[in-house]
């Protein structure tokens, strides 16, 4: 499986950055992965769709679900179904992509796990709380979530936000605003976590390239994964030798942190 091309843009170009206050208020940083001074107040994070008792899993291969007829949401079942509820991933592409996209490119690691994967559009080029404030974003993903929870039959334990780049970061902003819902994240190669309050512990997954250009590693993940560790969250970090990318055993490691028991 080929590696995730880099962003089109530098991270220049974006606020990026850990968001002072809530969940890491006592960091500050600054340079590309930071926000000097400022902080972003959150919206509305929170998801309320939630697995149903006694749902069986109707849907099987690639599903559009036919939310909106621009920018829609996939689902994609697991070629081998077992008669128990699945694991379920969230995942969320990175600035000026799509969900189907996304899932493409990580299709060898998804199709190797056993996971249900759920692909969302952003509803704009990029995910509500990069932009200004969790919204529209989280209504839709609230909605696609009931459908699936409605044709496949999910193990509540086993849900987990993910993504790459932008996704990433919204993983993990939204993850843990959500974590009574998502117990894991997977977050590849993110640059910052939105203020929101924390639900749960979930646990969380990170990898990040050492020569990332996009989202610099030193202002980073480096930053983030230590102050989620002395906040007391469980987090697996990768670091790998590359850019601004997934390469194929970090996505497979990814994808077996969802679906592990």
């Amino acid at each position: 499986m080929p590696a995730l091309p880099a962003s089109p843009s530098p991270i220049s170009r974006r606020r990026f950055g850990v968001i002072t206050g809530g969940l890491l208020a006592p960091f500050a940083f600054g340079g590309a992965c930071g926000l000097a001074g400022e902080a972003q107040e959150a919206g509305d994070s929170l998801l309320r769709a939630r697995p149903m008792a006694g749902s069986k899993t109707s849907a099987t291969g690639t599903v559009k679900l036919g939310l909106d007829a621009g920018r829609d949401a996939v689902l994609q079942l697991p070629a081998k179904l077992s008669p128990a509820p699945l694991p379920l991933l969230v995942l969320f592409h990175g600035a000026s992509s799509t969900g189907d996209r996304q899932l493409r490119r990580l299709m060898a690691a998804v199709e190797a796990s056993g996971v249900a994967v759920l692909a969302p559009d952003s509803r704009e080029s990029t995910w509500d709380a990069i932009r200004g404030g969790f919204g529209a974003d989280v209504a839709f993903i609230n909605r696609a979530l009931t459908r699936v929870f409605e044709t496949v039959a999910v193990d509540p334990a086993r849900i987990a936000a993910g993504g790459f780049s932008d996704g990433a970061s919204y993983a993990l902003s939204l993850g843990f605003a959500n974590g009574d819902l998502f117990r894991r994240i997977v977050a590849f190669s993110p640059g910052f976590i939105v203020n929101a309050a924390p639900q749960g512990k979930p646990r969380v997954f990170v990898s990040h390239g050492t020569t990332d250009n996009i989202l610099p590693i030193d202002r980073c993940s480096r930053v983030i994964v230590p102050g989620l560790k002395r906040r007391g969250y469980d987090v697996t970090y990768r670091e790998f030798s590359g850019g601004h990318e997934v390469p194929p055993a970090v996505a497979d490691e990814g994808l077996k942190f969802v679906s592990a028991i």
